[in-house]
């Protein structure tokens, strides 16, 4: 069983607390926020963006996290990325990648068109917390229901990583079980730049299957649209694990694929690494959220596959339904 219900609807004279201003949070407090009901959204970080993470590097923004968002037509997201496009927020950036063994680039591949954004993808998430109470730098350390920290809140939404949820709740929650079941793979991402480029002139970005280093190459600079001579690579799980403990020890093998598979003739000017030991779930739930006891959990491991678009459709899911006074799925 992975999806838990139960009834009972915040109490509207208090603020649901949303913990985690990644997109899936954000989206969950702008729905709260649509239907009326007082919220408020909690984060560690200094900023906004989750793994929706931008880097500035070298004096430009850098994706470090999510490399691109898609926007199917008929999906609810597909909207809010047109908004975004319109405003000049995001970019249509390609429907066709490279890919690639370990030996090299083999072919393309098509698929849906990839959005970017300009100003990296966190500004897109800082779009969305517009208008919003966020409060930045604010470590929680326990959730139970009615509570953070102690005190008194109307529900709980965790917008974040199942393993980080589940840290956050008492051993006998009916949560417990199924969070500890969903299991997230870590990926280091490396950052390469150079005086210029050195690759294929229309490579937008590589899908690498076999190689035991990397998985993914994104010019960051087609991406952006700026041309900048800079790479994100991302690594495998399997590299990424060794090197958890000192994320800077994957700089090497990354940027030996990222030169074997491209052909590039030398070593980068300037390199960076970012360790993300909850990159991404191993396996997705159908349901969209889960919810017992005014505690919630959403984000992109919760209704489709990896996604930008899951993360925001799964916040933005459970939060109209708990603003309509039900957390059940379809209601």
């Amino acid at each position: 069983m992975t999806h838990i219900t139960s009834n009972g609807a915040p109490h509207p004279a208090r603020a649901v607390t949303v913990i985690g201003a990644g997109i899936s949070g954000l989206a969950c407090a702008r729905a709260l926020q649509a239907t009326g009901t007082p919220v408020r959204v909690l984060d560690r970080g200094r900023r906004v963006g989750g793994r929706m993470a931008t880097r500035t590097v070298g004096g430009r923004p850098v994706d470090i996290g999510a490399a691109y968002l898609t926007a199917p037509d008929g999906d609810g997201f597909a909207d809010v990325v047109s908004d975004w496009t319109e405003r000049g927020l995001a970019r249509e950036w390609t429907d066709t990648f490279a890919v690639a063994t370990a030996s090299g680039v083999s072919g393309t591949t098509t698929g849906p068109m990839r959005y970017a954004a300009p100003a990296g993808l966190r500004s897109l998430v800082a779009d969305l917390a517009a208008g919003l109470e966020v409060v930045s730098d604010r470590v929680v350390s326990a959730v139970a229901p009615g509570s953070v920290d102690g005190a008194s809140v109307a529900g709980v939404v965790l917008a974040m990583p199942a393993p980080q949820a589940r840290r956050l709740l008492p051993d006998d929650s009916p949560l417990a079980p199924v969070l500890d079941a969903r299991a997230f793979e870590p990926v280091i991402a490396v950052v390469l730049c150079w005086d210029e480029r050195r690759w294929a002139a229309d490579l937008h970005g590589t899908f690498v299957d076999g190689d035991p280093d990397v998985s993914f190459i994104a010019d960051d600079g087609d991406r952006r649209g700026d041309g900048a001579a800079v790479l994100v690579v991302h690594t495998t799980a399997e590299r990424a694990r060794r090197h958890l403990a000192a994320p800077d020890d994957a700089i090497a093998p990354a940027v030996a694929a990222t030169r074997r598979i491209l052909g590039i003739d030398r070593d980068p000017d300037a390199v960076f690494a970012h360790r993300w030991t909850f990159a991404r779930p191993a396996d997705n739930g159908d349901e969209p959220y889960l919810w017992h006891g005014g505690i919630g959990v959403c984000g992109d491991a919760w209704g489709g596959p990896t996604a930008v678009r899951t993360a925001w459709s799964s916040g933005d899911a459970l939060c109209r339904a708990i603003g309509a006074g039900s957390a059940m799925p379809g209601r």
